[in-house]
């Protein structure tokens, strides 16, 4: 009995393969709800927005190590997909606050 994922879409179901990317997700939307409520502002200190954004962001690095020792060394394709899918995740989370400088 194989106990290993059968295909990218079944990795991807794991805790350790989503929620980094739900987190990501999140933070873009904390993000884009900041500039829709307020609007592209330069704040002299971080506000709340600011710090949920960080802590969502730095908070799936731990989770992205486990999914990476677990699941990399059993199923290396598919692993790789994954990540591909939480890098771009946290890349379009991330592009907000360079592009506009937030």
């Amino acid at each position: 009995m194989n106990q290993y994922p059968a295909s990218v879409v079944s990795l991807s179901r794991k805790p350790s393969a989503f929620v980094p990317i739900a987190m990501s997700l999140i933070a873009l939307c904390v993000v884009l709800v900041h500039i829709l409520a307020f609007g592209v502002v330069r704040e002299a200190d971080e506000g709340p927005t600011a710090h949920i954004w960080q802590l969502l962001m730095a908070g799936q690095l731990p989770i992205l190590a486990y999914f990476l020792i677990k699941w990399f060394p059993k199923v290396p394709r598919y692993a790789m997909s994954v990540l591909a899918l939480q890098i771009g995740a946290a890349l379009a989370a991330m592009a907000p606050v360079y592009f506009l400088a937030l």
